[in-house]
C-alpha cells in the first residue's frame, strides 16, 4: 500500500489574485436568458488559456447551490482588469449581451463575481492530485518546513 501523501503549493514571490465568478438559474426554463452566459464563459476561458499573457494562473469549476461557479487565480489585479476591460478581447462584448439579455428577461439569471488579493495563504492536499493553487503555482511534498499551517502560512509570505 502507498503512503499516504501530504503536499502544498511551492511559494510565490507576491499576492495571488483570486477571482470568483458565478451564475444563479433563477428561472432555469428561461434556456435563452443563461444558455449564452455558460458558452461565453467558455470562449473567454478558450480565449485566456491560449494567450497566458493575460495573466489568468489557473482556474477551478464548482457547482453550488444556485449554479455554476468558477475559481480562478490571477498573477495580479492589473491583469485581471485590463481583461476585463479591453475591448479587443471576448468578455467586453459578452457582458454587453448579457446586459442586453438581461432587460430581455429579467431576473432569470443571476450573476456575481467576488475579488481577492491573497498575499498570505496556505494549503494543504492529501492524496490528491495537484488541483487548486498547487495545480496552478506548483505542488512540492510537505517537508519539516512546511508542516503545519503556520509554517505554510509563513512559507507563502517569505518567498523569494
Amino acid at each position: 500500500m502507498a503512503p499516504y501523501t501530504r503536499t502544498t503549493n511551492e511559494p510565490t514571490d507576491g499576492p495571488v489574485v483570486v477571482f470568483l465568478i458565478g451564475m444563479r438559474f433563477n428561472r432555469p426554463w428561461k434556456v435563452r436568458a443563461w444558455l449564452p452566459v455558460v458558452s461565453a464563459m467558455s470562449g473567454m476561458l478558450r480565449e485566456l488559456e491560449r494567450d497566458p499573457a493575460h495573466g489568468l494562473l489557473g482556474t477551478r469549476p464548482g457547482i453550488g447551490p444556485g449554479g455554476p461557479f468558477l475559481v480562478q487565480y490571477w498573477r495580479d489585479r492589473e491583469s485581471l482588469y485590463a481583461y476585463a476591460s479591453d475591448t479587443a478581447a471576448t468578455h467586453r462584448p459578452a457582458w454587453a449581451a448579457f446586459n442586453r439579455r438581461a432587460r430581455r428577461y429579467p431576473g432569470a439569471v443571476g450573476i456575481w463575481h467576488e475579488t481577492f488579493v491573497a498575499g498570505e495563504f496556505e494549503t494543504i492536499y492529501g492524496d490528491m492530485p495537484p488541483s487548486g493553487l498547487a495545480k496552478t503555482l506548483g505542488v512540492r511534498e510537505i517537508d519539516a518546513a512546511t508542516d503545519g499551517g503556520r509554517r505554510r502560512l509563513d512559507a507563502s509570505r517569505h518567498a523569494a
